[in-house]
């Protein structure tokens, strides 16, 4: 494939990926490749995202003025990329708040940067996922921009949301955005649930499901498993043992804001 037809077709493209569609049937030398690459930089056909991250200047746009897709970028800061968290969800449309940083999951260790004032950062899933097919499962591949775009569903997102809530922004902004949501196949929560393995996360998406129960359409079937691994001594929503009223039938410690949401008094 000639290079610019690769361009053409790969919005956002790593070295590799490029290294490995010039490989065949013509064997050219990775220095080659590297020629190429340096060409077309030069001539404004590319933009360097980082080392070995490339995006691809559309016909007729300046590459001084072009801005990149930042969702494809995320899917490609390594390998296994899958774009996470806050930022899935914000991919989705249903945050709160729109930020410009951007989290991936990743086995790798990727070093944060920064591009056209957004950030990127990649955190390793949790240990009992890790090891696992897709880091748990729940990850689709959606086309976007040209590109395709690795995320979470907004199934995994609500259960990733739910134990690592500071990577949505605390919980008043995981609240608010997840309440936006207005459909989620509660067996694939439940799934992904029964999948982490943790009793903690558990109880806060059992709590999450039963406090909107009406409008998710909760039924007591997708809370009993939840119920189930839930802890059996009393536990804090919040690792900072933020005081609070025990849900009994979560064993969690609630603050008040939470209990009662009440940020949308003063919204």
């Amino acid at each position: 494939m000639r290079a610019q037809n690769y361009f053409a077709s790969h919005p956002a493209f790593t070295h590799d990926e490029f290294l490995a569609s010039r490989a065949e049937p013509a064997g050219r030398s990775p220095r080659t490749a590297d020629s190429l690459l340096a060409l077309h930089l030069a001539a404004g056909r590319l933009i360097r995202v980082k080392r070995g991250l490339y995006a691809s200047v559309p016909p007729g746009a300046s590459a001084d003025a072009f801005v990149v897709d930042p969702y494809l970028v995320a899917t490609k800061v390594s390998p296994d990329a899958v774009v996470a968290y806050h930022a899935a969800l914000q991919f989705h449309g249903k945050t709160y708040s729109v930020w410009h940083r951007y989290t991936v999951l990743s086995r790798l260790r990727v070093r944060p940067h920064s591009f056209q004032g957004n950030e990127f950062t990649a955190v390793r899933p949790p240990a009992a996922l890790r090891d696992r097919e897709d880091l748990g499962g729940g990850v689709v591949d959606i086309p976007h921009a040209g590109g395709l775009v690795r995320l979470t569903t907004l199934e995994r997102t609500l259960v990733d949301l739910l134990d690592a809530p500071a990577l949505g922004g605390g919980w008043e902004e995981v609240w608010r955005s997840l309440e936006t949501v207005e459909f989620f196949d509660l067996g694939a929560i439940v799934l992904h649930v029964e999948r982490l393995g943790s009793a903690l996360a558990a109880a806060r998406v059992g709590f999450f499901l039963e406090q909107h129960r009406d409008e998710l359409f909760v039924e007591e079937k997708h809370l009993k498993p939840l119920r189930a691994l839930a802890p059996r001594h009393a536990r804090y929503l919040d690792r900072s043992r933020e005081p609070g009223k025990l849900v009994k039938g979560w064993n969690l410690i609630v603050p008040e804001r939470v209990l009662n949401r009440t940020w949308a008094e003063v919204a």
